[in-house]
C-alpha cells in the first residue's frame, strides 16, 4: 500500500487489501423489493433514520419516529414515511427533490438487527394518502415515498458492541445539558435564559407532536 493511501484510502482495492471480501451470503442477502420478513421489521419499527443528499453529494442524516407500523408499505417496493412537525429547516426534504438517493435503517427497541433500505424517494402531498397516516385526527402536510431499489438485514454487531438496550447503560438526564441550555452555550446567545428556551421547547413538545 502507497503512503498516501495509508494517509487516506482512495479507492476499493485500497479498501480491500485490509478488509477483504464479503461472505457469499452478505452480498446475496440483498433483496430488490421488500419480503414478508422486511415488510413484518417495517411493521414493528418505530424509529428509522433517514440518509439524503443534497446536488452536491453534501449528506445529511435525519431521525423519523412514530408509534411502530408509521411507514406505510403501499406494495413490495414502495413505503411511504409521514413527514411530521419538526423545527422547518426540512433539510430532508430539499435534498430529496434535488437528489432522490436515499439510505433508510429501521431499528425496533429489543431487537440488535436492524434492516436498511435504500432507494429514491419523492416529496409527495396527496391529501388521501396523507390522511390515512394522521395521528390525534392530525394529518401531516406532507411524506416522503420511497421506490426501494435494495433491502436487507443488518447483523447485530454494532448494537452488541454499543448495547444500545442494555438500559443499565441508560445515562442520567442530568449527564448532558437541556437542549435549550446547550442551543444557548453552542450559539453564545444571551438575550434569553436557558430556563426560558427549555419552556419553549416543552411546550413545542406538548403542543406541535403532530
Amino acid at each position: 500500500m502507497s503512503n498516501a493511501a495509508a494517509e487516506g484510502l482512495t479507492n476499493e482495492g485500497e479498501i480491500r487489501e485490509l478488509i477483504g471480501e464479503p461472505m457469499d451470503l452478505a452480498v446475496v442477502k440483498a433483496l430488490p423489493r421488500l419480503d414478508p420478513l422486511c415488510r413484518k421489521f417495517i411493521g414493528m419499527s418505530p424509529f428509522l433514520c433517514l440518509g439524503t443528499s443534497d446536488a452536491s453529494g453534501n449528506g445529511d442524516v435525519s431521525p423519523r419516529g412514530d408509534p411502530p407500523g408509521f411507514v406505510q408499505v403501499i406494495d413490495d417496493e414502495t413505503i411511504v414515511i409521514p413527514e411530521r412537525p419538526g423545527n422547518r429547516r426540512v433539510d430532508s426534504l430539499c435534498n430529496i427533490v434535488s437528489n432522490p438517493n436515499v439510505g433508510l435503517l429501521f431499528f425496533v427497541p429489543g431487537l440488535e438487527e436492524t434492516l436498511r433500505v435504500n432507494g429514491r424517494a419523492e416529496v409527495v402531498c396527496d391529501p388521501e394518502l396523507l390522511a390515512t397516516m394522521a395521528v390525534n385526527r392530525k394529518a401531516p402536510k406532507l411524506a416522503i415515498r420511497v421506490k426501494i431499489d435494495q433491502a436487507f438485514l443488518h447483523c447485530a454487531k454494532a448494537l452488541k458492541r454499543s448495547k444500545l438496550w442494555d438500559d443499565s447503560r441508560f445515562q442520567e438526564k442530568s449527564a448532558f445539558p437541556s437542549i435549550g441550555r446547550a442551543i444557548l452555550q453552542q450559539t453564545k446567545t444571551t438575550d434569553i435564559s436557558g430556563e426560558e428556551v427549555d419552556q419553549l421547547v416543552e411546550e413545542d413538545y406538548r403542543d406541535n407532536m403532530y
